[in-house]
């Protein structure tokens, strides 16, 4: 049976490399739906290659020029985020593979989870900042969530044969370091976006790539997986892997661990959560091991990277303070990118904004959506 696709940011890092790797099966997949902020360049390419019958571009501007380009075809281009909550729940799609990046994921994923669909998801930040609402849209509508990103996929998939959550005493989320494995606080003073664009072993959009580099990226994860889960906090641990060959591993009662290998390749956990409960043959490369020679593993250096024990920080306390963390980490990278925030000054506005933070201890969407826009307008203010 064919799997009918919803692509949800087509032109980013993960929507280009879905794309790529759905070209490959043009028997087990149909490309209903893409959608972009602004890169009408891009998603005309992919509407040739995919023939989509339906795009979204949120910029309106931008949807307009598409119109005009594509004036005469057979195909319905429509703008604005409320195009997009209304297109994941339209009845002759299957699988919505939600990879926009940041909070603006959250609101058409709830949409798609209450039309009972299932969610190849590749944005985080819709776990840590509704993770208690996805799960509870999930029981109530008879929807899925199968992750994506190759850290959660792992655990996802070395749990598959565990009947019994309560055997699973520890998830161990491993991290490649980013390019900055090694360096002391001193070190990290003058680094620019092109030194911290630099991962040694993932290919990545600029947001995720920050992250890495400054190891937030891994305590979204560990928010992410506490919710995706359903584990403890204390039952999550953190350990730096350069070679990025083990992916996750899952530890049980009875001692045994179950770790999930493969080459760094973003299109191999993608392929998964589009085919699942089935594997499918990929042309892609395998794990040589012998080639590899060593796997090696080591803590976490917290002093120099206190971003993942602000996240901790963030899970421990509850309620909207992982939407404080996230909002805050989303603005301070972007003035990172931008030129107007040292590297070094990311972990700062991210405390400063949650030592701020009033908590809302049981949020509803509109209460996460609005602990969101006030994080982000109070430190937009300070750098305006």
């Amino acid at each position: 049976m064919v799997k009918r696709i919803a692509i949800i940011g087509s032109t980013g890092s993960i929507g280009t490399q879905a794309l790529d790797i759905i070209s490959d099966y043009p028997d087990q997949f149909e490309v209903k739906a893409l959608v972009v902020h602004q890169n009408i360049d891009l998603l005309q390419l992919q509407i040739e290659n995919y023939q989509p019958d339906t795009v979204v571009v949120v910029d309106r501007n931008q949807a307009h020029k598409l119109s005009q380009r594509l004036s005469g075809k057979k195909i319905a281009i429509k703008a604005g985020m409320e195009a997009i909550t209304e297109l994941v729940t339209r009845a002759d799609i299957d699988v919505v593979l939600m990879a926009i990046v940041g909070i603006a994921g959250l609101e058409p994923t709830i949409a798609a989870l209450r039309a009972g669909k299932t969610i190849a998801l590749a944005n985080k930040e819709v776990m840590v900042v509704g993770g208690h609402i996805i799960n509870n849209l999930v029981k109530q509508f008879n929807g899925r969530v199968i992750p994506v990103d190759s850290e959660h996929s792992a655990v996802f998939q070395a749990i598959q044969g565990c009947k019994n959550p309560n055997e699973i005493r520890k998830i161990i989320l491993t991290a490649s370091g980013g390019p900055f494995r090694g360096y002391d606080r001193d070190m990290l003073r003058n680094i620019t976006p092109e030194d911290a664009l630099r991962h040694p072993n993932w290919k990545m959009g600029n947001k995720i790539t920050i992250d890495s580099a400054t190891l937030m990226n891994k305590g979204l994860e560990v928010i992410e997986a506490k919710w995706m889960f359903n584990v403890d906090l204390k039952s999550i641990e953190v350990v730096i892997h350069p070679q990025s060959v083990v992916h996750s591993m899952v530890e049980f009662i009875d001692g045994t661990v179950i770790a999930q290998m493969g080459v760094p390749d973003m299109r191999i956990p993608i392929l998964y959560a589009l085919t699942h409960p089935n594997r499918f043959r990929t042309k892609l490369d395998t794990l040589d091991l012998t080639k590899i020679g060593s796997l090696t593993f080591e803590e976490p250096d917290l002093d120099t990277f206190p971003c993942l024990s602000l996240a901790y920080e963030a899970l421990k306390i509850g309620g909207t303070m992982p939407t404080a963390l996230n909002a805050a980490n989303e603005v301070a990278v972007n003035l990172f990118l931008e030129g107007r925030l040292a590297f070094s000054q990311i972990p700062i506005i991210i405390e400063r904004a949650m030592a701020s933070h009033r908590i809302i201890k049981d949020p509803q969407i509109d209460d996460v959506l609005n602990a969101d826009k006030e994080i982000r307008r109070g430190i937009n203010y300070r750098y305006c």
